[in-house]
């Protein structure tokens, strides 16, 4: 570190000191963002942690955000991992192959090709990193990370979300106010305010030549604590010493940034012309394409050319022969400072130079168009495709944006805008695909185009903006088009049933269902019209719903989306078995590209909770988070949220369940998004029940129906009758219970579900009087078929047993108390199981009393939700890295928890995981 750096640290110690503590290997933060605006220290701060942690043994990687690289997919990470190449050559195949396609390297990169799991490329970074620390300490250090392009962010930001149990730690440095997807506002952060008098009068005290009186009291103004500021205003005084007054003389006061870029631009003056050409290729570069330009594209830093920038405080030599700007600003001013056609010359120079590399010679052509130019259009059309082929949907929209502008023919450019729009829908950036959208207008009124630009932003607003906002937009714009175009009217549709169903909003079900009736029959395609109709009010005409969705399955095969789509419908109709089906043959012929969350993607994870298989579900809302978070998607993040809440209770983790609940309610407007509340509450009220607090879960399963006992949601509350009666029964509340389930009953009457009938049963006997509840429970289990749905089945069961038992009918409880226990401990529902072996023992059938005689699910109760995740896997035979692959973990992390979890199952051996499972029926 130069002299310059060591000064931007005056009045820092706190800062440093805060940061050398995060890379101490004992610290719990494993990511710092180091926030603050240009020139108050943040690159020197990284530096010197990363000298520190150098020399105390840690492996340090290191990038910088580069602005000329923005606009490439995984530029960033590529430069990040290029010191670890040896190291990336060991990761799992599969990791492996998605950072290759990433990367644009070997096969799986041309034409007809997906693009790379994102998923999958950001385990490969936790994985890598993981390996790393398993020899020493690993420090990453991501200065200038707003420049960062997306896909790299996404990626990193996946790693940086699972690093608790590695020896890794990120530190970011990022400029104030910046935002970067993925690291939301749970990240711990660093701000770097303006140095306070003393630091700044000390500051200056350093300068070879401090100002004195009126001109130090000007530089001090003008500065405003920023410590580059004072550093270059110091030296502009000094080098204008010869000419008193100038700096009093000066311009307005102008933000830090301004003033020091001026600054910085100033110095070109008096260089020798070579230098100053090779300046602006540096800065139209910004130092990154120097390690691969043809070699004369710029000097080697031995040339003298160099010289007098090193001397003017431009330039500092890096890595031999590279040289690179000292600040981001003096790239600023250099680039800005020329006339704009010797920029644009700077840029021809350069597409000359990387003909090798076509997609950053696109961007230095465009750099270099003077107005509309088609072959350059055509250029960045390519480099669009090649970016989404490697899962760069912001590189891809950046690159169609561009093509647009340069476009000659305003329909080819609203075109490409609508093209761009669609791509950037996948970044979750909804101002953007808006903006595009317009732009889009702007050029043309072919209603086509404009249809598809609808739908395109209809997408995005449907999981970004605020439900009561978008609804309109989109029934308006669907009603707009319905006899032009009906294609494009179905899509708006269908998206705005998305909206219907996760606001429950009843007038937009009158809505939908309006212009659905106007559009005529021969243009709706069946697909479109049951996932409306299912979608908006899956009890309306349930029977031939199901009739038509048997009939549409046939269509399924070899069709990842349909397949999906035709189980979140199968799912809302109540039709469980089938939507697992659909499910599971989707997800094997379909791993998740970096594609949003789809529209009721939730349903996913809830159909395998229904269907008992809750280790997948959790994995869905994993991935489901994941994604959702990486695109900055709330909604998506939130229902995900709920869902594993709901899970976690069931389990009986119920402080995991609460915090998982809250951060749920946290993410949403619970009167917008009435879907997610009600899952959330379902899921406060089970951990409630869970740890025997009644009446708490009463009052939260209680505000799932509003004070008249209507739904709040008009899917989502129904499933919730039997557990409110269930703690009705023990909180005093049968009366107030038994009136919301009548009500649920007469309201459904012969379009409810067999499953919803069987709840309703259920809550019926145990709401009724003790003579009249037999009937009732002998109709919830009176369906071979509600076994499909174990969990509800086996609570009816110990419900109907605890009845029978207190009225000594002893023989006929037990059978009912032996499957429902059976049910519960393999599905790992350990406060159930506990409720159904206190019952068991009541009833004689002498389950286990003594520590020796626990069975395991007991102690399979002991571990987290995921450490029993982790087990199960392990049982199985899975290694730690394809467990990691499953989970989204890294292998280090996958040995913690099975470390820690041997004691607590008294094992010693991972071969004894098998059999253990097997006896808890996990």
């Amino acid at each position: 570190m130069d002299q310059h750096a060591d000064d931007l640290l005056v009045g820092r110690d706190e800062e440093l000191a805060r940061l050398l503590r995060a890379v101490d290997p004992g610290s719990a933060d494993r990511v710092l963002l180091v926030v603050g605006e240009a020139g108050l220290g943040k690159s020197a701060l990284l530096d010197r942690a990363a000298r520190r942690v150098a020399a105390d043994g840690a492996r340090v990687l290191r990038a910088e955000g580069s602005a000329s690289e923005e606009r490439l997919a995984f530029a960033a990470l590529h430069r990040l991992l290029r010191p670890v190449r040896a190291e990336v050559a060991g990761l799992p195949e599969r990791q492996r192959a998605a950072l290759r396609k990433a990367f644009g390297e070997g096969p799986g990169t041309g034409e007809g090709e997906g693009a790379p799991d994102l998923m999958l490329v950001g385990l490969a970074v936790l994985t890598l990193l993981s390996t790393l620390g398993e020899r020493d300490p690993v420090v990453v250090i991501l200065d200038d990370a707003h420049w960062f392009d997306r896909s790299s962010l996404d990626a990193l930001a996946f790693a940086a979300a699972r690093l608790a149990d590695e020896p890794v730690t990120l530190l970011l440095g990022t400029c104030d106010g910046g935002h970067l997807p993925g690291f939301g506002r749970r990240t711990r952060t660093l701000s770097l305010t303006p140095l306070d008098a003393t630091a700044a009068e000390r500051l200056l005290e350093l300068r070879p030549v401090p100002p004195t009186g009126r001109t130090r009291a000007r530089v001090l103004d003008e500065a405003g604590g920023n410590p580059l500021a004072l550093i270059e205003l110091a030296r502009a005084v000094a080098v204008a010493a010869a000419a008193p007054g100038a700096i009093g003389a000066g311009p307005l006061p102008l933000p830090p940034g301004d003033r020091v870029e001026q600054l910085f631009a100033a110095r070109l003056q008096g260089l020798p012309a070579a230098t100053g050409r090779a300046l602006l290729l540096l800065a139209a570069m910004d130092g990154v394409d120097a390690a691969i330009c043809a070699p004369g594209a710029l000097p080697d830093a031995e040339d003298d050319v160099w010289a007098p920038a090193e001397r003017a405080g431009l330039v500092r030599r890096v890595d031999g022969p590279q040289v690179r700007f000292r600040h981001p600003l003096a790239r600023s001013g250099v680039y800005h400072g020329a006339p704009a056609d010797v920029r644009r010359a700077a840029h021809r120079t350069l597409a000359d130079a990387l003909r090798h590399e076509p997609d950053r010679r696109s961007w230095h052509l465009a750099a270099a168009c003077t107005g509309p130019d088609a072959v350059v259009s055509a250029e960045l059309e390519l480099t669009a495709d090649r970016a989404r082929r490697r899962g760069g949907h912001a590189a891809a929209a950046a690159a169609l944006e561009r093509a647009a502008q340069l476009a000659p023919d305003r329909e080819d450019g609203a075109r490409l805008l609508i093209e761009a729009a669609a791509t950037a829908v996948l970044t979750g950036d909804l101002p953007w695909v808006e903006e595009l959208t317009a732009g889009a207008r702007a050029r043309t009124d072919d209603a086509s185009l404009l249809s598809s630009a609808a739908v395109s932003a209809g997408r995005l607003a449907v999981l970004t903006a605020r439900h009561s906002v978008v609804f309109p937009r989109l029934a308006n714009a669907a009603a707009e088009v319905t006899a032009r175009h009906p294609a494009s009217a179905l899509d708006l549709l269908g998206s705005a049933a998305v909206v219907r169903f996760y606001s429950g909003e009843d007038a937009h079900r009158i809505r939908v269902q309006q212009i659905l009736r106007s559009l005529p029959a021969r243009d709706v395609p069946l697909w479109s019209r049951v996932w409306v109709q299912t979608v908006t009010d899956p009890f309306e005409g349930r029977a031939e719903l199901i009739d038509v969705l048997k009939k549409l399955e046939s269509q399924t095969s070899g069709h990842p989306q349909r397949l999906v789509a035709f189980g979140i419908m199968s799912w809302l109709l109540d039709e469980t078995p089938r939507a697992v089906r659909a499910f599971d043959e989707a997800l094997d012929r379909w791993a998740a590209q970096g594609s949003l969350p789809e529209g009721l993607g939730g349903a996913i994870a809830w159909a395998y909770v229904e269907r008992g298989r809750w280790d997948q579900a959790r994995e869905a809302c994993a991935r489901i988070a994941a994604v959702g978070s990486a695109a900055g998607l709330d909604h998506a993040v939130a229902c995900a949220a709920a869902v594993d809440a709901v899970v976690l209770a069931f389990q009986g983790a119920t402080a995991a369940a609460r915090a998982r609940a809250r951060d749920a309610l946290d993410l949403i407007d619970p009167l917008e998004s009435r879907s997610v509340a009600v899952y959330a509450r379902r899921a406060l009220g089970a951990a409630a029940a869970a740890e025997g607090a009644y009446e708490a879960a009463y009052d939260q399963l209680r505000a799932v129906f509003g004070p008249d006992g209507t739904p709040v949601h008009y899917h989502a509350s129904y499933p919730v009758l039997a557990d409110l009666a269930a703690v009705a029964v023990r909180s005093g509340r049968r009366e107030e219970a038994g009136a919301i389930v009548e009500r649920a009953a007469r309201t459904l009457g012969e379009n409810a579900s067999p499953r919803l009938r069987a709840l309703m049963s259920r809550a019926q006997g145990l709401l009724a009087l003790a003579e009249d509840a037999e009937p009732h429970f002998r109709a919830a289990l009176a369906d071979p078929d509600h076994t499909y749905w174990p969990f509800e089945r086996a609570q009816t069961r110990l419900d109907f047993a605890e009845w029978l038992r207190r009225r000594r009918r002893i023989a006929e409880a037990r059978p009912l108390l032996t499957e429902a226990l059976e049910t519960f401990r393999r599905l790992g529902a350990h406060p159930w199981a506990e409720r159904a072996r206190t019952e068991a023992r009541a009833a004689g059938l002498g389950a286990p009393h003594t520590a020796a005689d626990v069975p395991a699910s007991d102690a399979l109760a002991e571990l987290t939700p995921q450490q029993r995740q982790i087990v199960r896997l392990a049982a199985r035979g899975l290694t730690n890295r394809e467990i990691g692959e499953r989970l989204f973990l890294s292998p280090r992390t996958v040995g913690s928890h099975l470390y820690r979890s041997f004691p607590k199952l008294g094992i010693t051996a991972r071969a004894q995981l098998r059999d253990l499972v097997e006896s808890a029926g996990a």
